[in-house]
Parts: C-alpha cells; structure tokens; sequence
C-alpha cells in the first residue's frame, strides 16, 4: 500500500513541509516520464502529506508538466481525492435509501452534534472527519456508517458514542505500545 511506502502524516512522527515536499520531489521524479502518471502521483502525494494542499497540486504540476488546471481538474473530479486535511478516521453516513428510511439522517444528525462538524469538515483534533454515501450494500441491515473500511449496520444514533469510542481506543492502544517501545529502546 501506498501509504505505508511513503509515510502518511498522521502515521508518523509530523514532518516538516520542507520534508514532506522532498518526498513528493521524488515521487515525481519516479513517474515524470511515465504516461497516466497524474492520478498516481495524486494518489502518493496524498498519501504523504494527508490530502492535497495548493502547494503540492502547484509542484505536481510543474513537476509533471500539466496544466495547474488539468491537475485540479483531476483532483475536483474524484472524491477519493481531497484539498482538506482529513481525519485519521473517515466516517461516512449512508444516505441510500433504505438507510435514509430507516434512520440515516438521524444518525448523520447526531453524528454531526457528537463530532461538532458538518459533512466535508474534520475534527480539530483530525481524528474524525465526515462524509455521506449513498450505499454500501448493506441495505437489509440499515441505516449503515462506514468508519475506515468497516461497515457497521443497524446503527441507533444511541449507539454512536460507543463506536466512536472503539476507534478513539485503539489509537489509545496504539499510542501507549508506541510509546511503550520508544521507552524501551
């Protein structure tokens, strides 16, 4: 995976910008005469510094050789792609409609009330950040929220907190064995 080849900068110790942007000099530089290099290099770089800021579309541009507003386009087109810092966590609130029928505003609502965002904002602390999908193929078992890459079903707004708090304590666990070991070492 990408993001374990290049870092990402909420896995690791905050690099600088200056260190960030010479990782994407070489990402760059691995691709620039390659063709359909663009998403790839959209694909790292997000992966290095957490989402796609100016400076980085800007140096990807020059880098590659593309029109700043080819690149953007790029970036505008594809939801997977994103200007913003996101969160550790993307939560993502099934609106489809059976979810929709079953409770999914709701949950989006108390999600929203919980986290203190809006759809498309992310925590100050960039643990969490929010976003709405229309299906996930667990229709039977709505209304349904995607965290990361798990799907939980038949969510009761009650329940969030509870959720929530499984991935607030796993990176609790994760911080504590980092630190556990860097103590050790």
């Amino acid at each position: 995976m990408v993001e374990k080849e290049q870092g990402c900068c909420c896995c690791e110790e905050e690099a600088s910008e200056e260190e960030l942007l010479a990782r994407l000099d070489g990402i760059i530089q691995e691709y620039k005469d390659k063709p359909g290099a663009l998403i790839p290099v959209l694909q790292q770089a997000q992966a290095v510094f957490g989402y796609l800021p100016d400076v980085a579309l800007r140096k990807i541009s020059l880098g590659l050789d593309k029109p700043y507003s080819e690149v953007a386009g790029v970036v505008g087109f594809y939801s997977f792609f994103s200007t913003h810092p996101r969160g550790k966590h993307m939560i993502r609130v099934c609106l489809g409609t059976a979810c929709y029928v079953r409770g999914g505003k709701q949950v989006l609502d108390e999600l929203k009330h919980r986290l203190s965002i809006d759809v498309g904002e992310t925590t100050p602390d960039r643990v969490f950040s929010l976003d709405v999908a229309r299906c996930f193929g667990a229709c039977g078992l709505a209304p349904a929220i995607m965290i990361d890459d798990n799907v939980h079903q038949r969510v009761k707004p009650a329940r969030l907190q509870q959720i929530l708090d499984q991935y607030i304590d796993e990176d609790q666990a994760r911080a504590d064995k980092k630190a556990e070991s860097k103590a050790k070492a």
